[in-house]
């Protein structure tokens, strides 16, 4: 089943023509629950990977020695989405709490198990060949695959995120390994992705506000200043209507908003331009050449919510967020993105991230 992007609630080249110098185009990849194949684009499915080629495992000893079994992570979600799909009233039965109550338990490894390198947990694998947006990776290499570790202890604050890159020739892969190694255990729930196929759509994108002409970004939130006023003014005039009648000059696109509607879409994407709304735009530069890097992959924590409900495709207009706009399962930080970057120059180089 295809997705469809909504058209924009506004033609933002037609009020800002200068816009149009600073178009793209990004690769929506609309993950949804499925049973992906080894040769396919997928979130969380089994990779194509060399059965003679060692498993990525994390770097860095952290100490880990608790945390939740991936197979309970699976069984927990399966057992909630099928009680709320069968009552969505009253959600598990009793039984089923006391299932569920025992999946969430954690388990302490035994000192020789926490002492050996943690199996990095495959995230995502993307052809080429599927996502027009998705940047040409070193020496012809067709794939990209995506793992991450499953515990927040890394980098100078010891909270940080490990994320591993690799790109390969496909053709080059002969027999596949069929059991990669899983961690035992792991940290946080969001880094064990719920397998989905995905429905890339190649739609339109703009750079975020602030990384445009110092001129038109002003014009840009002068525009959405303005807008904001005009519907606080009309939400008064509302209340103080006694018949509570919508105002007349209240129209369907009176929320519409540069950042939330008209320029980047939320949801994992291939290319495009990265949204700052986090954090003020920092400098991406290649740790190699100083080659300003270009967004590779974003990694959402959700396909659509409250200020990004525009672009719910239309396939999906009738269904609510609480339910469907998490397929993947994956949380980044907070309930962020992450922006992956590559450069330019050359793929090869390391990559860098950011999240939002």
């Amino acid at each position: 089943m295809t997705r469809t992007t909504p058209p924009r609630p506004l033609d933002v080249e037609a009020l800002f023509p200068e816009l149009a110098a600073h178009r793209g185009t990004t690769t929506r990849l609309h993950p949804r629950p499925g049973h992906p194949e080894v040769t396919a684009s997928h979130v969380g499915g089994p990779l194509l990977w060399p059965v003679d080629e060692p498993w990525p495992v994390c770097p860095q000893p952290h100490g880990r020695r608790r945390g939740r079994r991936p197979a309970d992570i699976h069984r927990y979600r399966q057992v909630l989405d099928t009680a709320w799909a069968r009552d969505p009233s009253s959600g598990p039965t009793d039984e089923e709490r006391q299932l569920l109550g025992e999946l969430r338990r954690e388990y302490r490894l035994e000192p020789e198990d926490a002492a050996a390198p943690t199996p990095l947990i495959g995230l995502a694998q993307l052809y080429r060949r599927d996502l027009p947006d998705l940047p040409a990776g070193p020496d012809g290499c067709d794939l990209l695959q995506v793992f991450w570790c499953p515990f927040d202890l890394h980098g100078p604050t010891g909270y940080g995120m490990h994320l591993d890159l690799r790109w390969r020739r496909s053709r080059e892969v002969a027999e596949v390994l069929a059991a990669p190694p899983q961690p035992q255990v792991v940290g946080f729930d969001g880094y064990v992705p719920e397998p989905c196929v995905l429905h890339p759509e190649q739609v339109a994108t703009y750079p975020f506000a602030g990384l445009l002409p110092e001129d038109l970004c002003a014009r840009i939130y002068a525009w959405e200043d303005a807008r904001e006023e005009a519907e606080e003014q009309t939400v008064e005039e509302e209340d103080a209507e006694e018949n509570g009648e919508e105002s007349a000059d209240e129209g369907a696109d009176r929320s519409a908003r540069y950042q939330y509607d008209l320029s980047i879409p939320p949801g994992w994407r291939a290319g495009g331009f990265a949204s700052w709304h986090t954090t003020d735009p920092g400098p991406m530069d290649c740790r190699v050449c100083e080659t300003p890097m270009h967004l590779l992959l974003t990694v959402d924590s959700s396909e659509w919510d409250g200020g990004s409900g525009s672009w719910k495709p239309l396939e999906e207009r009738d269904l609510p967020a609480h339910q469907y706009a998490t397929p993947t399962e994956v949380t980044v930080g907070r309930w962020g993105e992450l922006n992956v970057f590559a450069c330019p120059a050359d793929p090869g180089h390391p990559h860098g991230w950011s999240i939002q």
